[in-house]
C-alpha cells in the first residue's frame, strides 16, 4: 500500500480529477448534505492531511477536499497568485457544490481564500479563516524560517521532524495515537517536496500569502466569517487572531492543546467546532 492510500485507509471517499480553472485538480469527496469545502494550507502533500476529520465531517456534509494547484496531486500553474486562485476556486465550487458552501481555509491558503471572499461573497455561505497569517501584520518566526528553508533544501526525515515539531504542540502525542498515519503523512509529504513544481509553488505561497491583507479588503467580506486557531500555534501566534477579532468583530474559536494543525492534533475538538459553526448557518 502506498503512502497516499495509507493516509486514506478506512475512509469511504471518492477521488476524482476535474478541470477547474483549466487546472487538472484532484478532489476527494464524501458524504451528503450541505457542502463543506476544506482547503489545505501551504503544504506539499495537499488536501489529504484532512483525513483525520473527514469521516466525521462527512456524516453531516457533502465534503469537498481539493489539492490546490501545484500541490498534492493537482497540476501546476505558472504563478499561484490571487487572480489564478480566484478563477480556480470559483470554477471548482461550480463543479463540485450544488449550493454555496461553507469554506474552511487553512494557513497560507487561508490568506488567498480571505481575499477571494472579499469580492466573491456570493459564492460562499460562510468562511472559516483557519490560522491564516494574512489577517494581520505577520512576521515569520526566525526559528520557523530556518527549519522551513532547511526542509525545502533537503526534505530528509530529520528535517521533516524538525518542521513537524514547530507545527504541532505535541508531536509525540500525535505519534503515539496513530504512528502509521503519521509515518505515511511524513513520507508522502517528503516525496512531494522533491517535485520541482511543488517546490516552486511553495516558494510563491510563502512570498505572497504571508503579507497582510488591507483591512478595507477584509471588511468587504460580506458572508459570516469566523476565525479558528490552535491555542499553541507557533507558526501564526494567536495574538494575530485576537487582534483581527477585535478589529472586525469576527468570532474566534480556539482549540486547546494544539499548534498549527488542530485538525490533526485534536480532531474531535476541531470537528465539534466546525459542526457548531455550520449549525448556525443552515
Amino acid at each position: 500500500m502506498d503512502d497516499r492510500a495509507r493516509l486514506l485507509r478506512g475512509l469511504t471517499v471518492d477521488e476524482r480529477r476535474v478541470q477547474a480553472g483549466g487546472v487538472p485538480t484532484t478532489v476527494l469527496q464524501a458524504g451528503n448534505g450541505p457542502p463543506l469545502v476544506l482547503l489545505h494550507g501551504g503544504i506539499e502533500c495537499g488536501g489529504i492531511y484532512w483525513a483525520p476529520v473527514m469521516a466525521r465531517l462527512a456524516e453531516e456534509h457533502q465534503l469537498v477536499v481539493p489539492d490546490v494547484p501545484g500541490l498534492g496531486e493537482s497540476g501546476p500553474v505558472d504563478q499561484l497568485d490571487s487572480t489564478t486562485f480566484d478563477e480556480w476556486l470559483a470554477d471548482l465550487l461550480r463543479l463540485t457544490c450544488d449550493r454555496a458552501p461553507t469554506l474552511v481555509a487553512h494557513s497560507l491558503i487561508g490568506t488567498l481564500a480571505a481575499r477571494f471572499a472579499g469580492h466573491n461573497g456570493e459564492a460562499l455561505q460562510r468562511l472559516v479563516i483557519y490560522s491564516a497569517p494574512g489577517v494581520g501584520p505577520y512576521r515569520m518566526p526566525i526559528g520557523l524560517r530556518a527549519v522551513a528553508i532547511r526542509f525545502a533544501l533537503r526534505p530528509s526525515e530529520a528535517n521533516m521532524e524538525r518542521f513537524e515539531r514547530w507545527a504541532f504542540d505535541d508531536l509525540d502525542r500525535v505519534r503515539r495515537r496513530d504512528p502509521d498515519w503519521l509515518d505515511a503523512f511524513t513520507t508522502y509529504t517528503r516525496s512531494r517536496a522533491l517535485v520541482p513544481h511543488v517546490k516552486r509553488t511553495m516558494r510563491q505561497l510563502v512570498g505572497t500569502c504571508t503579507k497582510q491583507i488591507p483591512d478595507a479588503d477584509l471588511r468587504s467580506i460580506g458572508v459570516p466569517t469566523t476565525l479558528l486557531w490552535g491555542a499553541q500555534d507557533r507558526f501564526v501566534r494567536i495574538k494575530l487572531a485576537t487582534a483581527a477579532r477585535d478589529r472586525f468583530g469576527w468570532p474566534l474559536q480556539v482549540i486547546g492543546e494544539a499548534g498549527h494543525v488542530p485538525h490533526i492534533e485534536q480532531p474531535a475538538a476541531f470537528t465539534h467546532a466546525i459542526e457548531e459553526l455550520t449549525r448556525t448557518t443552515h
